[in-house]
């Protein structure tokens, strides 16, 4: 990691650029609000720059559109918007791991489990040092939330057993993110979960929650160790553990508790890591130096732009671009969702002096929400797309009706040339549902040597639907003269070849209706069958 302390652009030289290229003036801008507010001397506020743009051609557009946003993008420290970080300060060359170990507050595991991790990461120092150097972003901003809020510092570590400080990684159980929320318990943390962002990925939105969280927790049983298995077991399910061994009358601590072996390895785990950052020379391993300064600055967004625009602007890979922003699910930042993108120290004056010289348009995406329910053909033709290309971006299946109502990721063009509206920002979610034909029920009366394959063969359908549908095993034979049911998309010919005269033939049409869903299997097959209605694919969070 690069020493900032030694970096020319030091926060005097910060400040000066910023008031230089954009006349910006102050210290820190943490809301919308605040920046919206603001009248005085050369700052734009944002309704301002959005009345001029649309007055303006689109040349016009684009420059007030880079300014408006240039002139309100002050790079503030997240966590501290109203201090200024000095990098010459003595506190901001410490190494990091040395304040971590004095906040260290936790009681102390020694138990089997805590040795055995131990000597699993001993074994493995490539990865404890992959581990380590990722997570090397995002430490100071999780160290200073736990300082505020009074709580132990090996808090800061849970990450490195929850993603190993990937704030992109997702797991089987569809937990996401650096902290790994689940979407409902996200959901119950005010993590925004949409086509467009998902915060549980989002570095300060989800440390924040996942704080308040343990903090909850640590309210409700008292004992660190319990919050903890709470935290991944579920609070609902120690309670119960807990009950249990009271009216057992056995002690109620983390390690007397009966519990999933997940559960039961969790807490060792964060044991070990601690006793590593404790003494890392003990287990012949070294930890890369964290510099005790932010590693990255918020920049406010006031205006949609492209992701990897973003990232040129600034002068850093995508990649590191979506480590630090991975909540985007789209290749554009919607401003009425996203108040601030995190860029390195470094960088955030750099993108500021490239946006307010930046002159094309800053966005070459938009949302367009679906009229009715539609083919993505029809909705591709309208927004002016191949169908492949929208289905591309918008991740929709073959085979799949847009519901009405649904929110596409559209380019912008002459007649979609506004920023998306925070309500859609907000609330945007793609619905589908199966595109199947219409289909009716025919009943056949079955000839001499008619089975379930012959029938399918002849009506092009599987053999197991012409079971369901006549509740018969895949290799039974009909009885001659018996009834059967099979179902035709309405738009279909009848069999392509005339059935010999041994065969079933069609000797009633039911009025039309859809083929039955497969839990739907038919009682008695002279009863009109009606399909009971799918509920549409939600595809909230991509």
């Amino acid at each position: 990691m690069t020493d900032r302390s030694t970096h020319p652009l030091r926060r005097a030289a910060l400040i000066a650029l910023l008031v230089s290229a954009t006349g910006w003036v102050g210290s820190g801008c943490a809301t919308r609000a605040d920046i919206a507010a603001s009248g005085s001397g050369n700052t734009t506020s944002s309704a301002a720059a959005t009345d001029s743009a649309r007055a303006d051609g689109s040349g016009g557009r684009s420059a007030n559109a880079a300014n408006a946003q240039a002139a309100a993008a002050a790079p503030v420290d997240p966590v501290r918007p109203g201090v200024s970080v000095n990098l010459d300060d003595a506190g901001a060359q410490t190494d990091l791991w040395a304040r971590v170990r004095r906040g260290f507050k936790m009681p102390d595991l020694d138990t089997d489990l805590v040795h055995e991790r131990e000597r699993w990461y001993a074994s493995r120092p490539d990865y404890v040092e992959r581990m380590t150097t990722r997570g090397s972003r995002y430490l100071f901003h999780i160290v200073e939330e736990l300082e505020a809020r009074g709580m132990p510092t090996e808090l800061a570590l849970l990450p490195f057993i929850e993603s190993a400080f990937n704030p992109q990684a997702i797991s089987s159980a569809k937990a996401s993110g650096m902290w790994q929320f689940m979407p409902a318990t996200g959901r119950d943390f005010a993590l925004t979960q949409n086509i467009f962002r998902d915060d549980r990925r989002d570095v300060l939105a989800s440390t924040r929650a996942a704080l308040d969280y343990l903090q909850r927790l640590y309210a409700q049983f008292g004992d660190w160790h319990l919050a903890l298995a709470a935290y991944n077991w579920g609070e609902g399910s120690v309670q119960r553990a807990i009950a249990r061994n009271q009216k057992a009358g056995l002690p109620t601590d983390y390690l007397s508790l009966k519990m999933p072996d997940e559960t039961r390895n969790y807490v060792p785990k964060l044991q070990a890591v601690k006793n590593i950052i404790s003494a890392p020379e003990s287990f012949s391993l070294s930890l890369p130096a964290v510099a005790n300064h932010p590693y990255f600055l918020g920049v406010p967004i006031q205006r949609d732009i492209d992701v990897d625009l973003a990232a040129r602007l600034a002068g850093v890979s995508l990649d590191e671009f979506k480590t630090l922003n991975p909540q985007m699910n789209k290749p554009v930042i919607l401003a009425a969702g996203t108040p601030q993108v995190l860029l390195p120290y470094d960088n955030a004056s750099a993108f500021i002096r490239n946006l307010s010289e930046h002159r094309a348009p800053l966005a070459s995406w938009t949302a367009w929400v679906a009229p009715k329910t539609m083919r993505p053909g029809d909705a591709a033709r309208q927004v002016g797309m191949s169908e492949a290309a929208l289905c591309s971006v918008n991740r929709i299946p073959p085979r799949m009706l847009v519901k009405a109502g649904s929110t596409l990721l559209v380019p912008r063009s002459e007649q979609r040339s506004t920023d998306v509206a925070e309500h859609v920002a907000e609330n945007a979610v793609m619905q589908l549902t199966p595109d199947v034909p219409p289909r009716r029920r025919v009943v056949l009366k079955a000839g001499k040597a008619d089975t379930v394959a012959s029938i399918a063969r002849r009506y092009r359908v599987g053999a197991a639907q012409v079971a369901e549908w006549n509740s018969v095993s895949s290799s039974a034979r009909f009885k001659p003269g018996a009834a059967i049911v099979v179902y035709q998309p309405a738009r279909r010919a009848a069999p392509t070849r005339v059935a010999a005269t041994r065969a079933a033939k069609p000797v009633r049409v039911a009025s039309q209706g859809a083929a039955p869903a497969p839990s739907a299997t038919p009682k008695r097959v002279s009863k009109t069958l009606v399909a009971k209605t799918r509920k549409p694919l939600q595809l909230a969070a991509q």
